[in-house]
C-alpha cells in the first residue's frame, strides 16, 4: 500500500492539535500565582490551586505518585517551620488550606507570605516524618483557566472588601469536572461552576439561592464556605456549609452556565459561626460529614436519610439534620482523610499551627 507522506504528517499535527486543544494543553514554565488559596487533587498527582487573586484556576503536576499508606504523626508548629525557612516571624504567613494527596499521602499546604495583597503565593509539601519541600513553581507542568464572570479587581463591597478575594472559596475534583464554589459578578453573585478537565473551556458560573433560616430570609450573595460531594439517594449533589451556618444541598446537574438554583436548606447548624471545612467518612457500616468550624467546635452530623429532611423555610436558629460537637477535637482550622482510620488535621494551639493524624471519631 503507497501513502503519501506528508499528508501522513499533516494529519498527525493536525490531531495532536485538536488533542491539545481538548486538554487544555499542559505546558512547561513559571507558574505565576497572585494568590494561594483553596486546594484539591485531580488524578494522577495533579495539584489543583484556586487563585482568587487572579481569578484562575490551575493545575500542576506534582510529580508525587509513589503510594504510601499512612504512618500516624504529630508535627508541631508547621507554621513556625515554614516561616524559618525564609527567616520571617510565624505571624508574617497564612496558610489558607491544608490536603492530603491521596496517592503519597503527603500533606500539601498553600502559603501566603507577608500579608496584604504584595504576599508571596507558595505551595509546601509536608511528609509524615515532618520534612518540608517548596513546591516549584519555576519551571513546572501546568494548565490554568481564568473564570470569566469573576468580581472585577477593583470592586469594593459595602465593608470595603473586594469580593474578587472571594471568586475562589472552595474546590473539589468530582467525576471529571472541577467543581468551584465562590462570588461572581452577577446579581445573584453566590455562585457554583462545573469545570470540565482537563481544561478546555469555562463556562458562566450557576447562581444559587438559599434559605438562611437564621436570617430568616432567601439570599443570593452570600458564597458557599465549604462543600462535599455526595449522594443522596442515589442523586449527586454539592453539600455546601454557608456562614451562620446552613447546610444545603444542591443539585450537580443544575450547574449549568447562567442557571439559576434554589438550593434546599437541609440543616440550621448555629449561627454566629463560619464553616471552615468538611469531609465525608465511614465508620462502623454508616457513613458521616465531619465539619470544623470557627466557633462551633467540630460537628459529627450523620448521612443517613438526607432526603427526609424537609427544606427550611422558616426562620429558625437550629433545625434539621442533627449532630454532636467532638469535645476533644479544638482548635481545628482545616481537616482532610489520610484513611478509613485517620484525618489530617491542622489545629491552632495557641498560635502554633499544628499538624496531626487523628482517629476519626
Amino acid at each position: 500500500m503507497k501513502f503519501n507522506l506528508s499528508i501522513l504528517l499533516l494529519t498527525l499535527a493536525f490531531t495532536t492539535s485538536l488533542c491539545t486543544a481538548a486538554t487544555g494543553g499542559f505546558r512547561t514554565g513559571r507558574v505565576e500565582l497572585k494568590s494561594a488559596g483553596q486546594l484539591a487533587f485531580a488524578p494522577n498527582g495533579v495539584l489543583l490551586i484556586g487563585d482568587s487573586g487572579a481569578a484562575s484556576i490551575v493545575a500542576i503536576e506534582t510529580g508525587d505518585t509513589k503510594k504510601a499508606s499512612v504512618t500516624p504523626f504529630e508535627i508541631k508548629g508547621i507554621n513556625e517551620k515554614i516561616a524559618a525557612m525564609f527567616g520571617s516571624a510565624a505571624d508574617q504567613i497564612l496558610i489558607a488550606d491544608a490536603i492530603v494527596n491521596p496517592i503519597s499521602k503527603a500533606v500539601f499546604l498553600s502559603v501566603s507570605r507577608g500579608r496584604g495583597p504584595d504576599a508571596a503565593a507558595l505551595i509546601y509539601r509536608v511528609d509524615h516524618k515532618g520534612t518540608i519541600t517548596e513546591v516549584p513553581l519555576g519551571n513546572a507542568s501546568f494548565a490554568s483557566v481564568n473564570l470569566p464572570d469573576a468580581p472585577s479587581a477593583a470592586s469594593k463591597n459595602s465593608r470595603g472588601q473586594s469580593p474578587r478575594m472571594e471568586s475562589i472559596t472552595d474546590l473539589a475534583f468530582v467525576d471529571g469536572k472541577v467543581i468551584v464554589a465562590g462570588l461572581s459578578n452577577e446579581e445573584f453573585s453566590s455562585s457554583l461552576r462545573a469545570i470540565p478537565f482537563p481544561f478546555s473551556s469555562v463556562d458562566k458560573a450557576a447562581s444559587i439561592e438559599i434559605f438562611h433560616g437564621a436570617h430568616g430570609r432567601f439570599e443570593t450573595n452570600a458564597p458557599v464556605r465549604t462543600f462535599v460531594p455526595f449522594e443522596v439517594a442515589g442523586v449527586p449533589y454539592i453539600l455546601a456549609a454557608y456562614t451562620c451556618t446552613p447546610l444545603v444541598k444542591i443539585p450537580v446537574s443544575e450547574l449549568k452556565a447562567g442557571n439559576k438554583v434554589k438550593g434546599v436548606t437541609i440543616a440550621e447548624l448555629g449561627n454566629r459561626n463560619r464553616p471552615l471545612d468538611m469531609i465525608v467518612y465511614g465508620k462502623a457500616g454508616a457513613q458521616f460529614i465531619l465539619m470544623a468550624n470557627s466557633s462551633r467546635g467540630v460537628m459529627k452530623l450523620p448521612t443517613a436519610k438526607l432526603e427526609s429532611y424537609p427544606g427550611i423555610t422558616a426562620q429558625t436558629e437550629q433545625q434539621g439534620v442533627p449532630y454532636e460537637t467532638i469535645a476533644a477535637l479544638k482548635g481545628v482550622q482545616q481537616l482532610d482523610k489520610l484513611d478509613d482510620k485517620y484525618a489530617m488535621m491542622l489545629i491552632d494551639d495557641a498560635g502554633s499551627l499544628d499538624l496531626r493524624a487523628v482517629l476519626l471519631p
